[in-house]
């Protein structure tokens, strides 16, 4: 059973029979919503996609990532020059 979250403002949105200025008003309310939506979202994109303070906040994750990958790169290489010392 879910329980539908009561608006916020009172609204008159959908009701039958609504004035030019009760519609309007609902406009304007819509749009400041949305104008308050879209900036709170450009703020978190712009958070999320600045990659300087990422690579400084997770210096230390960089660092192992970057030392395994070489480690891999290292044991790749290795093999690769055994086999050819072989003749294979």
């Amino acid at each position: 059973m879910s329980v539908d979250p009561k608006p916020a403002r009172p609204s008159t949105a959908g009701k039958p029979g609504r004035s030019a200025a009760e519609i309007r008003r609902d406009i304007d309310i819509q749009r400041q919503q949305l104008g308050t939506n879209v900036e709170a979202l450009r703020g978190k994109v712009t958070e999320v996609t600045d990659w300087r303070r990422q690579a400084e906040e997770h210096k230390q994750q960089l660092i192992i990532g970057a030392a395994a990958v070489g480690f891999l790169i290292g044991i790749k290489l290795m093999r690769g020059r055994r086999r050819r010392k072989r003749g294979y």
